[in-house]
């Protein structure tokens, strides 16, 4: 894979940090992952003159990769310490993962598309970053034999909260997923309690659907 490092993309990064800053994402530990990880270099070739606007856009597979002010938001609510393990649930274009890799001690990415996921590990590769362990399967499953997780994020919708994934999130824990039907969802950050599950609404967003059972050819 050709490197879509370029120098000429670094003001529009820094202009959509100053952006995400004035609009409330002020964690500076978020902000950095994020100035680091050349988004260009996640999208379609055809994109890359949209790589540093705050928009979704499509990738291969009929998935998408995430608007940056949704990436800020969900790894900001995650609140990711550099000792944490962290589960990722649709590693899809590995920006998300990208981001994550930066600001915990180690990821665990699981997509169910394997021409997406190997695409995203030769990202990894390209960039350094090998705290990132991938893995193709369902992601409603989540991962059970690296479980428990510190920290779970979801990037596809799901009608609810998969209980796979609650019982692989360790008490103390805090889960970042989408929940709703094709039309509306709402961005949930869940505390998992020694007293029990508490959740937050963050914002309402829009993915493409969490799918289970078997997986692509």
């Amino acid at each position: 894979m050709k490197s879509a490092l370029n120098a000429d993309n670094l003001p529009n990064r820094i202009r959509l940090l100053m952006k995400l800053r004035t609009s409330g994402v002020t964690d500076t530990r978020v902000l950095s992952a994020m100035e680091s990880i050349p988004r260009e270099m996640f999208v379609p070739e055809a994109f890359h003159d949209k790589a540093y606007e705050d928009t979704a856009l499509p990738i291969d597979s009929g998935q998408t990769i995430s608007q940056p002010s949704v990436v800020a938001w969900m790894s900001w609510a995650l609140q990711v310490s550099d000792r944490m393990r962290v589960l990722e649930i649709g590693t899809g274009s590995g920006y998300q993962a990208s981001i994550l890799s930066r600001l915990a001690r180690m990821v665990y990415t699981v997509e169910r598309h394997k021409d997406l996921l190997r695409v995203a590990e030769e990202r990894f590769k390209m960039l350094g970053l090998n705290n990132i362990m991938t893995h193709a399967g369902d992601g409603s499953k989540g991962w059970k034999t690296a479980a428990p997780f510190d920290r779970i994020i979801v990037t596809a919708a799901a009608h609810s909260v998969p209980a796979t994934l609650l019982e692989q999130l360790a008490e103390g824990g805090i889960m970042v997923i989408p929940v709703g039907s094709d039309t509306e969802q709402i961005l949930l950050r869940i505390e998992k309690t020694p007293q029990g599950i508490v959740q937050q609404h963050l914002m309402m967003v829009r993915f493409v659907p969490l799918v289970e059972g078997k997986l692509p050819k």
